[in-house]
């Protein structure tokens, strides 16, 4: 899939999402966003990407107001989010992780009514009741009660009608969690085409290759921080190296992993995760047989060898030391 990333036209200038010193405590003093800063601009799809706990769905609550935070400040489309909630309401559209599509109406009511519960007229509210229909790929269902949709169709019918009433920024918690792979690709292709038409998208996601395809930039984040902030592009140059050789061996793991970054031409650096060395590589050019020649060398057995560029859990787990499914 190509990323929306590399696709979009748009012109990302002006702010439409600030956090200040964004701060969330919560009962038993438990600090779940830590005076965040944070600024998205017009037309980008920015992404939240971090491990279950990282805080991602609490700021996404705090910016639409489904929280109330308690420091700092949300601006949204310029509206302070705590001060004036009724407002802020009128110019986001949220999709939360969970369902909550109306299940005493059809998919087309359910859209209808949302419209109309938006102050849009009914002959207004109908017309884009169909036009949502169209574009989420939902005309053949428009009568059928929402119990009878698959999750996929569930979760399109959930992101159209977070938009029919045009907001100037699109949020989406974990918007793909629970989808088989095939669903999974048909919303990233229609979050792209929102992304075309210049729709502000501020998603959280947990997934690795969802942020890497879909995001403008993103921030990575863990226990209420956030670690980095860039593009995909950028926060994967910023590893320092061209390949990833993943080693699974027996012995102190730490000891191996400095004799690999000693032996091996070209290793920038090694971490352990797990039962499995990472070595950072320079270069891939004759590196696995090096690195089976060092750990033999050394007294260990490799059990298993792999190579791979990095990713963006790969600079998570330079930041953190642990993995991102962690």
């Amino acid at each position: 899939m190509t990323s929306a990333a590399s696709t979009s036209t748009t012109t990302l200038t002006e702010e439409v999402i600030r956090c200040e010193q964004l701060t969330k405590l919560y009962p038993g003093n438990i600090l779940a966003v830590d005076k965040l800063d944070l600024s998205v601009r017009q037309g980008e799809i920015f992404g939240l990407l971090g491990p279950n706990g990282a805080g991602k769905t609490t700021t996404a609550g705090m910016l639409t107001t489904r929280v109330i935070p308690t420091s700092g400040r949300a601006i949204v489309n310029g509206i302070d989010v705590v001060a004036h909630p009724a407002v802020a309401k009128q110019v986001i559209g949220v999709v939360p992780q969970t369902n909550t599509l109306d299940r005493s109406l059809t998919v087309w009511e359910n859209l209808y009514f949302h419209g109309r519960f938006f102050g849009m007229a009914a002959r207004l509210a109908r017309a884009a009741a169909d036009e949502m229909l169209v574009k989420f790929r939902l005309i053949e269902r428009a009568k059928a009660p929402v119990m009878a949709l698959s999750g996929g169709m569930a979760q399109r019918l959930m992101v159209a009608r977070a938009i029919l009433h045009r907001p100037s920024v699109l949020f989406l918690d974990e918007p793909t969690a629970g989808l088989d792979p095939q669903s999974r690709i048909a919303l990233w292709e229609i979050l792209g085409e929102l992304h075309d038409e210049g729709q502000t998208i501020l998603l959280t996601t947990h997934y690795m290759e969802e942020a890497d395809s879909l995001c403008d930039r993103l921030a990575i984040m863990d226990h209420g921080r956030i670690l980095a902030l860039d593009t995909p592009r950028d926060l994967k140059e910023s590893v320092g190296a061209d390949s990833i050789v993943t080693v699974s061996a027996n012995g102190d793991l730490v000891a191996l992993g400095a004799l690999l970054v000693d032996k091996v031409n070209g290793a920038t650096g090694s971490k352990q995760v797990d039962n499995t060395v990472l070595l950072q590589v320079k270069g891939t050019v004759g590196v696995l047989p090096q690195v089976i020649a060092a750990a033999d060398q050394g007294g260990f057995t490799v059990t298993d060898l792999s190579v791979a560029e990095p990713t963006l859990e790969t600079v998570f787990i330079n930041l953190t030391g642990k993995d991102l499914r962690d």
